[in-house]
């Protein structure tokens, strides 16, 4: 027997117009969050939109895109670009983050294999991630100064030089501190992101003739870097 059946009339009344005004709320409760779940849905796919759009133009035409641009390409409003990302520096960035999130950088080379063996695994693995984001790179010149994109830079720097320690620890354990620097600083300079850039798209060589190049100047340096002192 149910808890209306045995209290008086008015309070079953009133217990079953309060259970359906709870039933009730709970169907405008559920409405609200399925609403809200869709709109979140489709401001994940409008901002999933803008950025595959903008990174598709950075890729094609090396250049940061504007706003209006990103929105014709992308299908949607110059209002939702704003609302998203507030102005063409933060797509930027975000894009940035986007493309490095997807780079898939293989591991170190394991410091056991030969020399000859490390040197082109080395140069092959950054060939092969600074050619996918050149485009990227030389967009950012419009943004030079931002600094979350200075930020980036300097982390992806630091990066690349402690796994250079790693893949040649066996030779830089030969050297005194100052020349393992020294040496450190020479393959960064030598095998940065400007630098395949000048290869690539200042004197115009395929991808294979710049890694040949890339891989002889990284043999030199650490042959010459394993003779020569460093400096006072």
């Amino acid at each position: 027997m149910s808890e209306a059946a045995v209290l008086p009339r008015g309070n079953a009344v009133a217990h079953s117009n309060e259970a359906r005004g709870e039933a009730h709320m709970g169907q405008q409760m559920g409405g609200q969050t399925g609403r809200t779940d869709g709109r979140n849905r489709r401001a994940a796919e409008t901002r999933r939109k803008i950025i595959a759009a903008a990174t598709a133009m950075i890729s094609e035409t090396s250049t940061a895109p504007t706003v209006v641009a990103v929105a014709k390409r992308a299908d949607v409003s110059v209002r939702s670009v704003f609302q998203h990302f507030g102005d063409v520096e933060s797509l930027f960035v975000t894009v940035v983050d986007s493309v490095r999130g997807d780079l898939v950088v293989p591991p170190p080379t394991p410091t056991n294999r030969p020399l000859p063996n490390r040197i082109a695994s080395v140069v092959d693995n950054l060939a092969q991630v600074f050619d996918r984001i050149v485009p990227l790179r030389v967009a950012a010149g419009q943004f030079a100064n931002h600094p979350a994109l200075i930020e980036r830079g300097l982390t992806s720097k630091n990066e690349l030089r402690q796994a250079t320690f790693e893949v040649f620890a066996p030779e830089f354990a030969l050297l005194s501190e100052a020349a393992r620097e020294e040496l450190a600083d020479a393959i960064g300079a030598a095998l940065s992101l400007d630098a395949w850039i000048v290869l690539r798209r200042r004197d115009g060589m395929s991808f294979e003739r710049a890694t040949a190049v890339w891989r002889r100047t990284l043999t030199a340096l650490l042959a010459y870097g394993s003779v020569v002192p460093a400096a006072e």
